[in-house]
């Protein structure tokens, strides 16, 4: 979420995130995408169909695999650097634009299960928040780096909904979400308010670097409904 406590005040967004949503002419950027926007790609070619994504050799679940190679062959990234988030085996895919696998982390993601988002979550107190209302909402997201209330950088996924992917926060003592992150279990990493916490070093050395001087998109993927009917894989 924007913050760890307080308010989750509403500003204006500046900088990279403004300027790709008017560069790209695309009032929908910052926003996620309904699955007719999400499956529309450009003219593909016989050669297209057969590219996949590379994975660098990296363990990866049959969902994942598929939006990541349904990306690459359809190009519906349209030639930018993209993130598969399996949020059922809570780890995070970086790409560039051409497909290639520039990193994967484990990542803690939110404590409900639900690909939704709670109408106005981005304007509400944290404390407000109730358990089974922190989701982490499934779907297509344009994104881009940019300041939170606290002048850190995240990368913003969904602005509107308060919804980014930034490095891990220390959150209270009982959250202990540096062990969970460093936890086997999947299950573990169910912790957040909906955002997406991943290692400090992976931020600073495969996300940043990868979204620095442009947008991307952000496949955060379902778990509670199938992958094709949200992506049209």
């Amino acid at each position: 979420m924007r913050g760890v406590s307080g308010w989750l005040p509403v500003v204006v967004l500046t900088g990279l995130w403004a300027f790709g949503a008017m560069a790209t002419g695309d009032p929908s950027a910052g926003q996620p995408a309904t699955s007719a926007q999400a499956s529309a790609s450009p003219q593909q070619t016989a050669g297209d169909s057969l590219r996949t994504a590379d994975f660098a050799g990296e363990a990866v679940s049959p969902e994942a695999g598929e939006v990541a190679n349904w990306v690459v062959r359809s190009g519906d990234n349209r030639n930018l650097p993209f993130i598969v988030i399996d949020k059922v085996q809570a780890r995070v895919y970086v790409f560039g634009p051409d497909g290639r696998l520039r990193g994967a982390t484990p990542a803690l993601m939110g404590l409900a299960i639900g690909d939704h988002t709670v109408p106005g979550i981005g304007q509400r107190k944290l404390s407000s928040i109730r358990p089974e209302e922190r989701t982490t909402p499934a779907g297509r997201f344009m994104a881009s780096l940019d300041r939170d209330i606290h002048g850190v950088e995240v990368l913003w996924v969904d602005y509107d909904s308060a919804l980014s992917l930034h490095r891990v926060v220390p959150g209270t003592p009982k959250e202990r979400r540096a062990q969970r992150l460093a936890s086997s279990s999947a299950a573990d990493k169910r912790i957040t308010y909906g955002c997406i916490n991943v290692p400090v070093r992976f931020y600073e050395q495969v996300v940043s670097p990868a979204f620095k001087g442009t947008y991307g998109v952000v496949y955060v993927l379902p778990e509670t409904r199938p992958v094709r009917e949200m992506f049209g894989t």
